[in-house]
């Protein structure tokens, strides 16, 4: 906009004076209303869980019970856009191109309680199969962005649990499925000229061998020797190969993961990947990287999707998380989670290979003093406990301080005394530094909503101050409509400060509770040096070794990679505040290549050269 030099004849001087200051006026507000903003319309960086409007449970409301999860994703493309189907969700999400997802509630939808929902691209349909009432059917859509499903006129005949369909180049459609400690992955193929009707019989494909695959051991950091359970079938095409994918050992643990088995035809015969697991995430704030598939994106690079944990309420209350994905030249498999709750760069953004997608906005708010407005105190929390069957997990939150926004763990929270616009959180990072990022984690305290409904939303500012005194907004949602339970920020440009403050606005539940305030950016301090002293040793038991190292200095934690060669160290554990590890997720008879490095908040190590373990 210019304005003209001379004065139109027929305004007078006075009435120009007060049109220039409402000019002046109203640019103002645009100008500190921008400044409030603060916030990207474009982000570069996504951080799991994912920020998704993850639906409540339905299935809990005879027990009181109210907690969201997200579980099982099945992502697919389907014409150049990508959709995302979830257990239980009452619908499913859109996106056109993996940056932001949109929920759809389908015009016609059959499976409002669905565990598992298997799905697939076939031309110009969507192939999913779910559980309508006990019964496996095959449902079709031309147009899901309406979601005007059709069911086919059949009931699948055999018996189905936690379905993945594959449709091949051929044609041939094929269904997998399986969720049992006791019974294998099977495949059949289906007749799309017959209703979708199985062409013979169910074939056995693949069971797990815990005796000889550490990774696939039950229980927390694979410490039992319950029988444990195979389930999240998922099938990727690359060079002609035929990759089946599965999950093991129990969605409830720290260690859920997926395996891979390979073969030349869709039925096999399959054989073991010695690399396995290929998605593994037993540390760090959230944990687990279990059921789920596999997808690439329009640049033909590959993404995997997978169920995380927080099994506080209930076993069942999970989240998603996306990694960068692919395969070597060679065909290996592999799925990056390395630093895989810090924030990674979204599709289509250039950051050279698309396995190092981490950002390297490091955690700036790890054991920092935290203060709140104040504390709920002498309530118990509703969880729900099957007597006798294990379906609850024992979780650390003895209390409700506030500290636990800071200490790296989702199944602890703070929860304020109320849920009013006058509670607040503020962290001290004790030295100026650069934010990036945050990221709002809140947690289901005694809520009261269960399904979907339409009134759920988060209002909150987060402001920071160099002193304490002198407070900026660096992102304003006051005014925010989506219902965002894993909230991620990203800052239009890097605020610097020591403190930040957290200002809650409006939470569609009756308790404020949050279980992470994470802050990223860069520290103002120098990187810590690599660990010394690194040692490996393989246990008489070759599924475990015992790995130590002497501390670094100013360490925060320390990340340890391993792979069956010295190029390829795909996997990875997150620790905090020690300098050993016992790592419990070899396959016998293999030999093994091991790294470590160190991180703080100002960045990380160079990696200790491989040790080659036999």
């Amino acid at each position: 906009m210019f304005i003209k030099r001379n004065i139109h004849p027929g305004v007078s001087v006075p009435l120009l004076m007060i049109i220039l200051m409402i000019f002046s006026q109203a640019c103002r507000n645009h100008t500190a209303e921008a400044e409030r903003k603060s916030v990207p319309e474009q982000p570069e960086t996504y951080c799991n869980p994912l920020d998704i409007d993850y639906t409540y449970s339905v299935v809990s409301t005879f027990r009181g019970l109210s907690y969201r999860s997200g579980a099982d994703p099945a992502v697919i493309r389907h014409q150049g856009e990508f959709y995302m189907f979830v257990t239980r969700s009452q619908g499913y999400w859109h996106s056109s191109d993996l940056r932001s997802w949109e929920f759809i509630r389908p015009a016609r939808w059959y499976f409002e309680s669905s565990n598992a929902p298997g799905a697939w691209s076939a031309d110009s349909t969507i192939l999913m199969l779910a559980n309508p009432s006990g019964n496996m059917s095959l449902i079709t859509a031309n147009d899901p962005l309406k979601g005007n499903w059709q069911a086919q006129p059949s009931i699948i005949p055999i018996e189905v649990h936690d379905p993945a369909l594959f449709v091949d180049d051929d044609g041939k459609t094929y269904l997998y499925e399986g969720s049992s400690n006791l019974f294998p992955i099977t495949g059949v193929e289906l007749d799309p000229e017959n209703y979708f009707l199985p062409k013979g019989e169910p074939v056995p494909l693949l069971n797990l061998q815990f005796a000889l695959h550490g990774w696939e051991r039950f229980g927390e950091n694979h410490i039992s020797d319950i029988g444990p359970f195979i389930e999240g079938a998922w099938m990727t095409k690359y060079n002609g190969k035929y990759y089946l994918q599965y999950a093991a050992p129990g969605t409830q643990w720290n260690v859920y993961a997926d395996g891979v088995y390979t073969g030349d035809h869709p039925l096999g015969p399959f054989k073991y990947a010695p690399y396995n697991p290929v998605s593994y995430k037993p540390g760090g704030f959230v944990t687990g990287a279990g059921h789920g598939s596999t997808v690439k994106d329009s640049q033909g690079e590959y993404w995997h999707f997978a169920t995380m944990r927080i099994s506080v309420n209930y076993l069942m209350e999970r989240r998603i998380s996306m990694f960068p994905a692919g395969f070597e030249e060679d065909g290996q498999m592999y799925v990056i989670t390395a630093y895989g709750d810090y924030p990674h760069y979204l599709p289509d953004e250039h950051v050279g290979s698309h396995r190092d997608g981490f950002a390297g906005w490091m955690l700036l708010s790890y054991k920092k003093p935290v203060t709140a407005s104040s504390v709920k105190k002498d309530e118990k929390m509703n969880r729900y406990d099957e007597s006798g069957g294990g379906w609850m997990l024992p979780y650390e939150n003895i209390d409700f301080d506030p500290s636990h926004v800071a200490d790296e763990n989702i199944r602890t929270f703070w929860v304020a005394q109320t849920n009013g616009a006058n509670e607040w959180l503020e962290i001290d990072l004790q030295h100026n530094a650069e934010i990036f990022a945050a990221q709002i984690n809140y947690q289901d305290f005694n809520s009261n909503v269960f399904g979907k409904p339409d009134t759920l939303y988060h209002q909150f500012i987060i402001e920071y101050s160099a002193d304490r005194t002198d407070w900026k907004v660096a992102a304003d949602y006051s005014k925010n409509r989506r219902d965002q339970p894993n909230a991620y920020v990203e800052f239009e440009s890097p605020v610097e400060a020591r403190y930040i403050r957290f200002r809650n606005i409006h939470v569609p539940v009756p308790n404020l509770a949050i279980s992470g305030f994470r802050l990223f950016g860069k520290g103002s301090g120098s990187p810590p040096a690599p660990p010394t002293r690194f040692k490996v040793e393989r246990d008489k038991d070759e599924r475990t070794a015992r790995l130590t190292w002497s501390p670094a200095e100013n360490a925060m934690g320390y990340t340890i990679y391993w792979g069956i060669s010295a190029d390829k160290l795909n996997n990875s554990a997150m620790v905090y505040d020690t300098t050993s590890y016992d790592l419990r997720a070899l396959n016998t008879t293999q030999h093994y290549f091991f790294s470590i490095e160190a991180f703080n908040e100002n960045g990380i190590s160079s990696k200790v050269i491989p040790l080659e373990i036999k």
